[in-house]
């Protein structure tokens, strides 16, 4: 006769609960075409070929994030230096230690609290920003030279929005 397996059963348990549905599909298994893989392959090629043509200005990565950092905001603290490069506190105290030690750079003490001390870009260093900044602007032009006027503006429009988003999203009180 018939084996029903009756002996072979499980105990019944909780049921288990029902999987969360999806609101968007999953990726492709081609990352490549993944948007969030896309930007970060980019910023990252982006960043090493900058790296190569910045060397003979004798800068590394992280010198030049500074220098790029106090340019563009000139009396800064070390601790916002730090919260702008996303390193500790005594990581960018080093950074700025080097960069002081030659000449790059040049501490000055805040008028309203002689605990902190700003930030500035000595001439010198002003002179190699502004060389980066050409360097900067040629590599752009020649990693976008496939798109059109219009389409330069629109990626440029877009991200915008994506970074102002990201911005809004890790204010305190936003949704997670």
């Amino acid at each position: 006769m018939g084996n029903d397996n009756l002996d072979n059963k499980r105990p019944a348990g909780p049921p288990s609960p029902p999987l969360p549905p999806r609101s968007r599909p999953l990726p492709s298994s081609d990352d490549r075409r993944h948007i969030g893989f896309l930007i970060s392959d980019v910023a990252r090629l982006m960043r090493a070929a900058f790296d190569r043509r910045v060397r003979r200005l004798g800068l590394t990565r992280s010198q030049w994030l500074v220098l790029s950092r106090l340019h563009r905001h000139p009396g800064i603290s070390q601790s916002e230096l730090a919260e702008m490069l996303e390193v500790e506190r005594a990581t960018a105290g080093r950074m700025v230690d080097r960069l002081e030690r030659s000449n790059w750079l040049v501490r000055q003490p805040d008028p309203a609290d002689r605990r902190i001390n700003r930030l500035y870009l000595t001439a010198e260093a002003e002179a190699v920003q502004a060389e980066m900044g050409t360097i900067a602007e040629g590599l752009i032009d020649e990693a976008m030279a496939l798109l059109d006027a219009g389409e330069r503006a629109a990626l440029t429009a877009m991200m915008e929005r994506v970074k102002t988003q990201l911005q809004a999203m890790a204010q305190p009180g936003a949704a997670p």
